[in-house]
């Protein structure tokens, strides 16, 4: 992902994050890059500086690191909880039963369960909306 600063031609900046700079070049061209602001689709990359790190290590950033990673975790772990206590489980009916809902065969729920990679590959090449669950995070008091 590459997260571009544009300008619309009314002075308006905003961000925008593309798959690339390729995605950003045909979106453009086709023109459905548009200002937030005026819905104006005359579109400009401003000038940005990149984001470098610097070669001095600091003493904090095995400290930041460890709190991101736990912060990570919880995020994924309550993510986990809410499908699991407000969805369907349906199994490894995933891929049938996410194909019904979508194509309006059976009721539109929120559903999870379990799917073979081909499977979720031909969901995916089909438009039916499809997303991992986030795996059981280890528990922190087993963690090394």
């Amino acid at each position: 992902m590459i997260r571009y600063a544009l300008n619309c031609d009314q002075a308006h900046g905003f961000e925008a994050w593309f798959g690339s700079s390729a995605d950003y070049d045909d979106q453009a061209a086709r023109g459905l890059v548009e200002c937030p602001f005026c819905g104006s689709r005359s579109v400009q990359k401003a000038i940005m500086a990149p984001a470098v790190s610097g070669t001095r290590k600091s003493d904090a950033a095995p400290e930041i690191a460890a709190r991101m990673q736990t912060m990570m975790m919880e995020a994924a772990r309550e993510v986990r909880a809410h499908v699991e206590a407000n969805f369907d489980y349906v199994g490894d009916a995933f891929a049938r039963e996410a194909r019904d809902i979508h194509e309006g065969r059976s009721e539109k729920r929120e559903i999870y369960g379990e799917a073979t990679p081909a499977e979720v590959k031909k969901l995916k090449e089909d438009g039916v909306p499809v997303a991992p669950l986030p795996a059981p995070p280890p528990d922190p008091s087993k963690v090394n």
